[in-house]
């Protein structure tokens, strides 16, 4: 069956979308942010007769879900597919704004990452209209904000959306994307004692104790490029980003403080990379009692690795067959995407299928008095699930404490749940 494809709207709609400043605000605050792309977006896809939804979390920080509905008949699964909105900033660039044509190119910031992609959905969704395509299943687009920063939009439509699979449509050279990598950021504070500079007998120099947490570190960034290599997305690593430290040039310095970028790669933990740190500060105050330092995690994103035997990977690379004709290539990436947080609301389904109920969801946060207050509205199955940004290993443990003791059954969702909010499990579990 062949769909026409509307190639002057695609461009057309795409020279729009690069002519608006999206700039993300957190990273810019003179940018445009995500109000007036997501005006548009819903303009367009309303013209095409999308029932079109605005999803605003935060205040300008909006979202769009639009659905083109299928017919309902049996087995028919629904898909979404993804493509952020927002972009980085527009330093160095002289017109980043402009949309031009030249070469079958359309030139701006944020053409190539995403609204080039946006476009291509877009444009997919008026295909399937123009053929007269009935679709089996549900087919949304989330154009999403945020995805350059904190991922307020992918992780506020899951709340709203029940899909059986995504694509995020991240530029990949028309390959074919199965994983990424995460990160993890650390604080590493070196403690010591503010003196004066000629007092070199009561002064304790913690930027010199931080000189040697960075030897470790730089022992330990070689050994883990050295070390495994995930097929797809190669080695983890390690950077040290920030650093500040002293109060004065004749002042022994009382704290000083890194921060630091862990990337990881599938099977890896926060938990696991903050133990690698602290294994090494350990070390060092073994080494000298006066040495005092701590590390604390206090933000992480988790890998994804997709199974190269799940159906939607097989349809994924039948189109390529199909559209390119050529066999598809697999690769991973190294950059975080918001597939991580579809493929842990996928993940948070499947445990609650196999739960074989519909569960209470309790919401892990900060304090074990609000956890046991949550559990006391109990039901027949608890799922307890990480709502902070500590890490999920403490979410855990909240829960294993409140939980102590429970007559009934137990879930405790571990792995890459941190985004996922109570209201969408409820949902994915109804």
């Amino acid at each position: 069956m062949s769909i026409p494809v509307d190639s002057d709207f695609i461009r057309d709609t795409l020279v729009r979308l690069v002519q608006i400043d999206s700039v993300n605000p957190t990273l810019d605050p003179a940018g445009g942010g995500e109000g007036e792309i997501a005006r548009l977006i819903g303009d367009v896809l309303r013209t095409l007769g999308l029932a079109v939804e605005m999803v605003e979390p935060e205040p300008g920080r909006i979202s769009v879900l639009a659905t083109l509905q299928g017919c309902g008949g049996s087995g028919g699964r629904s898909l979404m597919l993804n493509a952020h909105v927002d972009t980085v900033g527009v330093a160095g660039m002289a017109d980043p704004f402009s949309g031009a044509v030249r070469d079958g190119r359309v030139l701006g910031r944020g053409s190539y990452d995403m609204k080039g992609s946006l476009a291509s959905c877009i444009g997919a969704m008026k295909a399937l209209i123009d053929g007269g395509v009935e679709l089996a299943g549900n087919l949304v687009l989330a154009a999403v904000a945020d995805e350059e920063y904190s991922s307020l939009g992918t992780a506020s439509v899951i709340d709203r959306c029940k899909v059986d699979g995504a694509i995020v449509t991240e530029p990949t050279q028309l390959q074919v994307c199965l994983a990424h990598k995460g990160y993890t950021w650390m604080r590493v504070t070196t403690r010591g004692r503010a003196a004066h500079g000629s007092r070199f007998e009561e002064g304790v120099d913690a930027n010199m104790h931080m000189g040697r947490v960075f030897r470790e570190l730089d022992r330990l960034e070689r050994d883990l490029r050295s070390g495994s290599r995930h097929p797809l997305v190669g080695p983890p690593s390690l950077h040290a980003a920030l650093l500040k430290g002293g109060s004065g040039l004749s002042t022994y310095a009382a704290t000083s403080e890194l921060q630091i970028e862990r990337r990881t790669i599938p099977g890896e933990t926060p938990e696991q990379v903050e133990r690698e740190v602290q294994n090494i500060l350990d070390r060092l105050h073994d080494e000298d009692d006066e040495f005092t330092a701590t590390v604390e995690t206090f933000f992480s994103r988790d890998p994804v690795e997709v199974d190269p035997g799940a159906a939607i990977v097989g349809s994924v690379e039948k189109a390529v067959w199909t559209v390119l004709d050529r066999a598809p290539v697999r690769v991973g990436d190294t950059p975080w995407m918001d597939a991580a947080l579809l493929a842990a609301a996928g993940r948070v389904a499947r445990a609650a299928r196999a739960a074989g109920c519909r569960p209470i969801v309790v919401v892990i946060g900060y304090q074990r008095e609000a956890v046991r207050e949550a559990i006391g509205r109990s039901g027949p199955v608890r799922f307890a699930v990480q709502d902070s940004q500590l890490g999920t290993g403490h979410a855990v443990r909240c829960a294993e404490d409140a939980l102590e003791g429970a007559s009934e059954r137990v879930v405790v969702l571990s792995g890459d749940a941190p985004l996922i909010r109570a209201g969408t499990i409820a949902r994915l579990c109804q």
